[in-house]
């Protein structure tokens, strides 16, 4: 085998070694955001559910 094979062989495998790395960063990023905006959202969740406000979920007359 030809050591400039060999060489450009090793260099593409360290570059596809430091793409897998990055997308794995970026993953976690993603992930952690995510869980970030699920935790501001949650309080206000629960407080629609122990008290929607007056006139919320009554019975709706629909007839003509």
């Amino acid at each position: 085998m030809d050591p400039a094979n060999l060489a450009s062989s090793l260099i593409a495998a360290q570059a596809g070694v430091l793409q897998q790395q990055v997308a794995t960063r970026v993953l976690k990023m993603t992930i952690d955001a995510q869980a970030s905006v699920l935790q501001l959202l949650q309080p206000a969740a629960q407080a629609m559910k122990a008290d929607p406000g007056p006139g919320i979920g009554g019975a709706l007359d629909i007839s003509v």
